[in-house]
């Protein structure tokens, strides 16, 4: 159905029928209902993104890697969802970040992954810094940044390289 469609029809509803119609979806939808928990209560953005970084976390587990799954779908989709409820830049931006931090500490603490673990990470990395410039939180993320050029230091394929690369042009630095 279309959205003119749609308005169409919720037009036809009384203020009752669609307050009926959102606690319906409210209560049978957990997207809904946690866009409306935040929604009303923007104050727990911190919490928010503190739940969504768990979920990364859990994905790229340093603590206990043979409980990891290095699922960068999985983390990203945590960051969409996350980003779906339209919480602050610098919210996003600390949960956008903390995938290509995680993924940087795993293999600094343990050793070499595929290429393929690399790309993803590096193309995070990359989104990240490109979404701080944007909202101009470069210098608010800059320690963090940098730790992940430092985690990534004895990495192979490359990827040292690149994320030190990425690093530099995006913090106009020279290495």
């Amino acid at each position: 159905m279309s959205k003119p469609r749609l308005k169409k029809e919720l037009q036809r509803l009384t203020k009752e029928q669609l307050v009926e119609q959102i606690l319906d979806l409210y209560e049978k939808n957990k997207a809904v209902k946690e866009f409306y928990d935040f929604y009303l209560n923007p104050k727990n953005e911190t919490a928010l993104a503190e739940k969504y970084k768990r979920i990364i976390r859990k994905e790229f587990n340093v603590e206990h890697p043979e409980r990891g799954s290095e699922k960068f779908s999985v983390a990203k989709r945590a960051i969409s969802d996350f980003r779906s409820l339209q919480p602050s830049p610098e919210a996003l931006a600390d949960v956008m970040l903390y995938l290509p931090e995680s993924a940087c500490e795993l293999t600094y603490c343990y050793g070499d992954y595929s290429e393929q673990f690399y790309d993803s990470t590096y193309n995070n990395y990359k989104a990240a810094l490109m979404f701080m410039q944007k909202h101009g939180l470069l210098e608010q993320f800059k320690l963090r940044a940098e730790q992940c050029v430092r985690w990534a230091s004895p990495c192979g394929y490359g990827f040292a390289s690149e994320i030190a690369d990425l690093y530099y042009e995006y913090y106009n630095e020279s290495p």
